[in-house]
């Protein structure tokens, strides 16, 4: 069964453009699946050799047509047409491995797994708005955000909240990147509100605070 968006990516896919929308909501779900891989597998050794499999079978969607699996074919009829190839889609399996590394998560380890997984995130999501600008930055600290609300470990949580906390905001979004803009601007909520505990995701307050900036374009 495949993972369910969360409630804040949800959200702001009612915001993005129809034309974006099911390539957006592809790419999310790969995010989310690879995910649910590292969450999901009791040893790492599994969670690993699943992730590899991931890898080679979204390599593997630049030469053939995709299994019968759920997400790589949405992938296939809606993010390789939009100029995404699937080796780009393919890295983005180097964050989630990071999070298998023995030993606890030191700040050069969540480093590397934010900009492998929301800098690449981020930046294909870009791609499929048509839009080039320097999203990375943004992507990493959502992604050390999204870690910290997802950690069980206090100290490790307590870490990427700093590293986010220590990434500069971007100046200004163009309105073409207003759905990574929203997720950027969610995690800065969390950022303000200094969780863990963290607001409840898809909570009113964060329906507000989107349709704001979807009125103001702040």
């Amino acid at each position: 069964m495949t993972p369910d968006l969360d409630p804040d990516r949800h959200l702001v896919l009612a915001y993005a453009p129809a034309r974006a929308r099911p390539a957006l909501e592809a790419l999310w779900r790969l995010d989310v699946t690879l995910g649910a891989v590292v969450a999901g597998a009791r040893e790492k050794m599994v969670a690993r050799i699943r992730l590899a499999w991931w890898r080679e079978a979204l390599e593997r969607l630049d030469t053939a047509h995709p299994p019968a699996e759920p997400v790589l074919q949405a992938l296939a009829a809606s993010v390789l047409p939009a100029g995404v190839e699937g080796a780009a889609l393919a890295a983005m399996e180097e964050g989630w491995s990071v999070l298998l590394d023995d030993g606890p998560l030191d700040a050069a380890a969540l480093q590397s797994y934010a900009a492998r997984r929301g800098g690449l995130l981020f930046r294909r999501s870009a791609d499929l708005l048509g839009a080039a600008a320097d999203v990375e930055p943004a992507g990493a600290c959502w992604a050390l955000v999204d870690f910290a609300r997802h950690s069980s470990r206090p100290e490790e949580a307590a870490t990427a909240m700093r590293l986010a906390a220590g990434i500069a905001e971007p100046p200004a979004w163009p309105k073409t990147l207003q759905p990574v803009a929203m997720l950027s601007l969610l995690a800065r909520r969390d950022l303000a509100q200094g969780g863990p505990p963290f607001e409840r995701q898809g909570a009113p307050g964060r329906m507000a605070r989107l349709l704001a900036y979807r009125l103001t374009g702040r």
